[in-house]
Parts: C-alpha cells; structure tokens; sequence
C-alpha cells in the first residue's frame, strides 16, 4: 500500500510508546491518523504535536470504540490502516504462597478477566469494526483495501513466571492472526502482527539504570531495548509490502525470556 495523504489510519494506544512511534512514522509519510487511546490528557498533547486526531477510546467499551470510530471516520474518512498498540499486563502466579505468612492464594480471576479484555477482546473488537469499515471502500489500484497490523509479544511464546494472563492474552492474538487473514483474504484486507520483546517504553522508562542495564544484557544482539523507531518500521513494512500477510514476527534482538 503506498502511504500519502489520501491515506487514513488508526492506531490504538497511540498517545505513546510503540503506537506513539506508529502515528509519527505514518504521520511523516502525510498519513491522516487518528488515535485511540484511554490517557485524555496525553492523548491530547501527542495529537496536537504530531497533527493526529485524539479520540479518547477504551478497548473494552463497545460503545467507547463506536464513538471512536464515527469521530474519526467523520474527520478523515474510512480508514484503511488500523494498528492495534493497546495492551497492558500485570504479574500474579496461578497459585502462590506468602513466604513470611505462608497465606495460600490463587490468581485473582478479575484480574485474569481485565488483561484478557484490553489486549485480546479489545484488539480482536477493533478488528472486526474496523475492517467492517474497510468494507466498504473500493479496492486500490494493485488490488488492496486495506492493512491490519496487532500487536502480541514475546510473551506469547516465552511467558515468564506471573505472566499467565498476559501471555494467554498475546498468545490469542497470534493465535487468531492466521484465520482473521484468511476471513478478510476475499476482501483484499491484510492481516499481521509483531511479537515485540523488550522495548524501551514508559513501561520501562520508569526502572533504574541497573535494571534496564541488566535487561538489555539478556538480549542476543544487540544488547540493548529496544527502539519504538524500531517497531514503527515493522510496522510500516507489513502495511507497505502488498505480499506481508498472515505473519506473526518476532522483534527481540533474539531475545528468549528467562522463567523469570
């Protein structure tokens, strides 16, 4: 798909880090973007920064994502490009106990419920919403409509200790990239994700120097986190290559997580 201006997207999570990253390289190419992203106050400013439109989305939110979508689509458009950036995690064993209290306890299944919803409901509710949209659109010269990129991670191959729900979560989204690419393949829409590993994020901003230092250390070459630039240009390659399709790709450096 050649990127210009009569192009529009959406990136999910896009106020910062990876989908922060996303929206300025399409932006450079003129791309009109659009970002949905729950943080009003952040997504604001990015979007005024970058000449993004903020549209203040919660994945989880039926209605939330319907408005997102009408906002955007209103200001530019039908999209063609969705990227899914939107995701969180948290750490909770499956069973564990207290080592100073020996209190037994399970993982909170609320907490399981969450991560599920945000990263893989939410993703695969963008999905469908949007390429309904795209639907709608004539095919381009070349014979596309329109490019779908989500995002996983490592984790869903390499779960660490505590990462149950969040590598079930992203483990789905690899798992269903394959069959969302063969349900959208009669309609010229494309389907891909990236698996990231350890990406110099503000997930990660806020750790100290020895730390950071010690992770970058585990990572084959080169060690180091990685660059959001770095996920952008994943990203942008998946959209731009009309033969990148159905593909789960692994950006880690080499990177295979530990048990911990």
């Amino acid at each position: 798909m050649k990127l210009d201006a009569s192009i529009s997207a959406i990136v999910t999570g896009g106020a910062s880090g990876l989908g922060g990253a996303t929206v300025r390289a399409l932006r450079d190419r003129g791309v009109r973007v659009a970002i949905f992203d729950f943080n009003e106050k952040t997504g604001e400013a990015f979007a005024a920064d970058t000449g993004a439109l903020f549209c203040k989305v919660n994945v989880t939110d039926e209605a939330s994502v319907d408005a997102g979508f009408v906002k955007a689509r209103a200001a530019q458009d039908q999209e063609r490009i969705l990227v899914n950036c939107a995701g969180t995690g948290n750490a909770f064993k499956t069973a564990g106990r207290n080592r100073e209290t020996g209190e037994i306890k399970a993982f909170p299944l609320d907490q399981f419920d969450r991560i599920i919803q945000i990263n893989l409901v939410g993703t695969f509710r963008c999905i469908a919403k949007s390429a309904a949209g795209m639907l709608t659109l004539d095919v381009m010269d070349g014979g596309e409509r329109g490019a779908i990129v989500n995002t996983a991670s490592v984790a869903a191959e390499d779960g660490q200790i505590g990462q149950a729900a969040y590598s079930a979560s992203k483990g789905g989204v690899v798992g269903m990239t394959l069959p969302i690419a063969r349900d959208l393949s009669t309609e010229a829409i494309r389907v891909n994700t990236i698996l990231p590993g350890l990406f110099n994020t503000p997930l990660l901003a806020g750790l100290p120097a020895p730390v950071k230092d010690a992770l970058s250390a585990t990572v084959l070459n080169p060690r180091r986190l990685g660059n959001p630039v770095e996920y952008a240009s994943l990203a942008l390659q998946m959209i731009e290559n009309a033969y990148f399709n159905g593909e789960c790709v692994r950006l880690d450096g080499g990177i295979r997580m530990a048990p911990r």
